[in-house]
């Protein structure tokens, strides 16, 4: 095989570990949100605001992994305020979520201005390529132990959907809310909780942003990526496993531009660094089957009825 390709291969190897991450946890916290029945758009600005909450209490505080609990705590903030207001009677939660977005994202700008110059630690990455000496194979080996969390994550909630009363809980508010309260369940507390739970996971792909790929903060770190994750987890019928893979997807697509410009490749970068956003629409338009949708789609989201 080609050198070039093989370059562009490990390339988009090491690029779809790194930029899935967030995409991963913030996929997988949607997805558990949206099976409760509940959207929430506002996870943008939950990723910015977990970043910005992460990088400054890393700086503070000389570790990163209190960013990390810090920006969770962050994210489950806003999620709860989400919850909150969505329980409201005559309350749209899509126009709610766009509101959390901007509330988010301008609250992480005006806090974290001090920031954007220092220096703050940065979480270490595991080091899984010492048995090559390619040095772009060992640096695409350099993994995260974020991402290991990140599949963590999504096996235990796939396995708690299908196999415990609290996944059961979750997927019969999400389905029907009117069997739900037959049974005594309270619906708004059980989406209160997982839209808490959804903004922690968020708020942690956020801290990854900040802390390890790209490893700094600025106002412009996420790009849509919390958008795009909603997308993400349409993409995957709803299925935390499914969102792992799709997650790897976009960061392969993400990882796409870079690695034609590491073997030299510079013209049409601008429209290689577009790919995850064209793949997002191209996904969107793929999967956009009424049939389809029906059958993986919880019954009570505002898109089902």
């Amino acid at each position: 095989m080609n050198a070039g390709v093989v370059t562009v291969l490990i390339a988009m190897l090491g690029g779809a570990i790194r930029v899935s991450t967030p995409f991963m946890f913030v996929a997988v916290g949607e997805c558990l949100t949206e099976k409760s029945g509940r959207v929430n758009l506002g996870l943008e600005g939950t990723l910015v605001l977990g970043a910005m909450v992460a990088y400054a209490i890393s700086y503070h505080t000389g570790s990163p992994w209190a960013g990390v609990l810090a920006a969770g705590i962050a994210g489950s903030a806003l999620g709860a305020m989400h919850g909150s207001i969505c329980s409201l009677p005559r309350v749209n939660d899509v126009a709610v979520g766009i509101a959390m977005m901007l509330f988010g994202t301008g609250v992480a700008f005006f806090f974290g201005k001090p920031y954007i110059q220092p220096t703050a630690p940065r979480l270490t990455s595991i080091p899984f390529g010492g048995f090559s000496d390619d040095l772009n194979l060992r640096s695409a080996l350099d993994i995260n132990p974020l991402f290991f969390v990140g599949i963590a994550v999504a096996v235990i909630m796939a396995w708690a959907f299908a196999n415990t009363r609290w996944g059961l809980i979750v997927r019969t508010v999400g389905d029907s809310a009117p069997a739900a309260r037959a049974m005594g369940i309270s619906v708004d507390l059980v989406r209160f909780l997982s839209t808490t739970v959804g903004g922690f996971l968020a708020g942690v792909g956020g801290a990854f942003l900040s802390l390890s790929y790209p490893g700094s903060w600025n106002q412009g770190l996420s790009s849509g990526q919390g958008l795009m994750a909603v997308a993400l987890v349409i993409f995957a019928r709803w299925s935390p496993l499914r969102c792992v893979l799709a997650a790897l997807l976009f960061g392969a697509a993400g990882a796409l531009g870079p690695a034609l410009q590491s073997v030299g490749v510079t013209q049409g970068y601008y429209f290689f660094n577009a790919a995850p956003y064209i793949l997002t629409l191209a996904l969107m338009i793929a999967s956009s089957s009424a049939t389809r949708s029906a059958r993986d789609m919880p019954g009570e989201l505002s898109m089902a009825k």
